[in-house]
């Protein structure tokens, strides 16, 4: 039954998993450290409560953990080591962006915050519990997260920033 159970949440483990990283090959790894760390620690996971949500607790403390390695790994380069692979910036066309690559620029927090809603469709508890934040900090993400996507996306777009309406007033 667990197998099974298991099995039903490989989609959706995936969906997050290429969402967070961006990366077929990289979520493909995510997804399976998941998986171990899942059948690892198997006994720790309640019978009678949600799976889905734990199975995407594992999943996202394990991308922190991975990014977390990687910024400390990251080191500073020198401009002149880079110079030959330094890309000229292309013209106003070639700057277009899709969802994904905005996606990819949302800080990691907001990313993790608006994937879990809009592509899970779990609810402000459950992304709370899977995150281990409070739901008022969900909620504030996720606008934020939203807000900032919007304005990504016109830029990428070419379209300039539009501010917020002005109110009229209506005889």
């Amino acid at each position: 039954m667990k197998h099974e159970q298991v099995v039903q949440q490989l989609p959706a483990l995936r969906r997050y998993a290429r969402a967070l990283t961006g990366d077929r090959w990289a979520a493909d790894d995510l997804l399976q450290d998941t998986l171990e760390r899942a059948c690892g620690k198997w006994r720790l996971w309640i019978a009678g409560t949600d799976l889905r949500a734990w199975l995407f607790t594992l999943m996202h403390n394990l991308y922190l953990n991975e990014c977390r390695t990687a910024q400390a790994r990251s080191a500073a380069v020198a401009i002149d080591d880079v110079a030959n692979e330094l890309v000229a910036p292309g013209r106003p066309l070639d700057e277009a962006m899709d969802l994904d690559r905005c996606l990819q620029r949302l800080p990691a927090e907001q990313r993790a915050v608006l994937l879990l809603v809009t592509l899970e469709d779990l609810d402000y508890q459950e992304v709370a519990r899977v995150l281990k934040i409070p739901v008022g900090t969900v909620m504030s993400r996720l606008a934020r997260a939203r807000a900032r996507l919007r304005e990504l996306m016109q830029a990428g777009a070419g379209a300039p920033a539009l501010a917020e309406p002005a109110l009229r007033r209506l005889k």
